[in-house]
C-alpha cells in the first residue's frame, strides 16, 4: 500500500498556475463596458433597424423598434439615434449598471 496523501490545491503548484496563453478568459460577472461603444455606434448608424437592442440581447425591443419604424415609415428611427447618443454619454459604470445588471429596454 501507498501512504501517500493526494496533493491538495495549496501544494499542488498546477492548481495556482496561470491560464495557458491561448485560454479566453471566462465571461465577466460585471459586465462589459466595451459594449458601450459598439451599441452606440449601432444605434446611430443602424437604429432605425433596432441593431443595438439585438446586440445589448434585447430582442423584443429590438422587435418593437423594427415595427416602429415601419408604422411611421421610418421615423421612429429617431429613437434609436438618441439611444446611439445616450449611450455613448454614459460614464461606462453607468452603462453597465443600466443596460446590462438592471436590463433597462429603452432610454
Amino acid at each position: 500500500m501507498s501512504d501517500q496523501v493526494p496533493p491538495t490545491p495549496a501544494s499542488d503548484p498546477a492548481a495556482s498556475a496561470p491560464p495557458p496563453s491561448g485560454a479566453k478568459p471566462g465571461p465577466n460577472p460585471a459586465g462589459d463596458p466595451s459594449k458601450k461603444m459598439v451599441a452606440g455606434i449601432l444605434g446611430i448608424l443602424l437604429g432605425s433597424l433596432g441593431i443595438h437592442k439585438f446586440f445589448l440581447g434585447y430582442t423584443k425591443e429590438g422587435i418593437i423598434q423594427i415595427v416602429i419604424t415601419v408604422v411611421t415609415c421610418g421615423a421612429g428611427g429617431i429613437i434609436g439615434l438618441i439611444e446611439g447618443i445616450i449611450y455613448l454619454t454614459k460614464s461606462d459604470e453607468d452603462f453597465v449598471n443600466t443596460y446590462q445588471k438592471n436590463y433597462k429596454g429603452w432610454f
